[in-house]
Parts: C-alpha cells; structure tokens; sequence
C-alpha cells in the first residue's frame, strides 16, 4: 500500500525487453530507500518488487548494499496497463516506497494497481502558485473522476478539479512540480491512472446489486 506521495523522481538506468515483459533498472535516491529484496515499490504509480540489486558503478550483483541500483521484472499484463511501454534509459519515473503502518497518509491510500493510461492535455499557464494541468483519462474511466474527488497519476496523488466526462483539471503546486514528473510534462504524453479505490469498491458492489 501506498500514499502517492512521491519521495523521488530518478531517471531510468536501464530498461531491457525479455519475452512479453522486461527488467527494469533505477538508481535508489538513497541508501536507505529500500531494506532489501521482495519490497514493494511504486514506480510511476505501478507497484512493482524488488528481485535484484547491482553496483551503480560497475553492475555487479550488490544484494543489501545501501545505494545499489534496484531491479524490477515487469510482466506483459504491466506492460499492456501502462505508458511502461515506452520506457528507455533516461526516462524520468516517481519512486514511492510501501507505507509502514503507522505512517501519516499524506495523500490517500493507493494500491499500486494500474486501472489504465490517460494523457497530458495541457500545461496551462504559470500562476501565483503552481500551476493548473489538464488530464484525460481513457474511456471506462471517467466514471471515478469525481470533483473534489482523489486520482493517482503517475503514483501522485491529486483532488480532481472541474471533470468534464474524462478530461479534468488538477491544480499543482510547485513542490510538486520540482519533485515529480510532472515538473518535465508534455501534452500528448501518457500517464497511468489508478482511481480511488473507494469509489471503485462502491461502484463494484452497485453493479452487483443491480
């Protein structure tokens, strides 16, 4: 479980097909970001685990050492869910570790369970604070774009600002602009999407009652 706040942006090391997925390669932000193999971490709004570390400097295997690069396999299912289609070395992506019980919740309870893509509609334009951003979601999506309501782009978590269908606006603010992806942004370019899970167990048991 996570929060969606992220904790770091870092560029991608390396990103290497194999079958229908692939493996992953990021730096860790931090030596202490990560106790060791098997923990959860939000890459971009995917919970991904960790099977591997390496030395950041000449790629040997370095399981428990503190700073190590941290390897991730992604499955076709990930793949086939999210932008992780396009990614390449140098690619920016949110890092999120799992939430301890016990931490304060500073966004809101995400499961790192991608319900599909959306996109950048626009920047907009630089204000007081921050600034406003349009996203849309993909179709089947929209019906958990709640005004006021919380969404997961990209691992962040956002309030939802004037939907309209599957485009709405997000009002963000600098901090979040200087230590997330969407400081990089462009339009046109797509994001994964993970709805409140509130809304979608609501939703779940409605439909089921009918």
């Amino acid at each position: 479980m996570f929060t969606g706040i992220v904790q770091a942006c870092v560029p991608v090391r390396s990103w290497e097909p194999r079958g229908g997925g692939g493996r992953l390669r990021v730096p860790a932000p931090r030596p202490d970001f990560v106790t060791g193999l098997g923990d959860s971490v939000a890459v971009s709004g995917v919970c991904l685990t960790v099977v591997g570390a390496v030395d950041p400097g000449s790629g040997a295997a370095a399981d428990g050492a503190p700073g190590a690069d941290l390897l991730f396999d992604l499955s076709a299912e990930t793949l086939a869910r999210t932008w992780f289609d396009e990614l390449a070395p140098g690619r920016p992506v949110n890092l999120e570790p799992a939430a301890r019980y016990g931490d304060p919740i500073g966004g809101h309870l995400v499961q790192g369970h991608v319900d599909g893509r959306g996109r950048v509609v626009s920047l907009g334009e630089p204000e007081a604070v921050g600034r406003t951003m349009t996203f849309e979601v993909d179709p089947g999506l929209e019906r958990y774009v709640v005004d006021k309501g919380s969404i997961t782009l990209d691992g962040i978590s956002l309030t939802v600002v004037d939907p309209r269908g599957g485009t709405f606006d997000v009002a963000v603010i600098p901090e979040t602009l200087a230590r997330t992806t969407l400081g990089s942004a462009r339009p046109g370019q797509r994001i994964n999407v993970e709805a409140d899970q509130v809304g979608k167990w609501i939703d779940h048991l409605l439909a089921a009652r009918a």
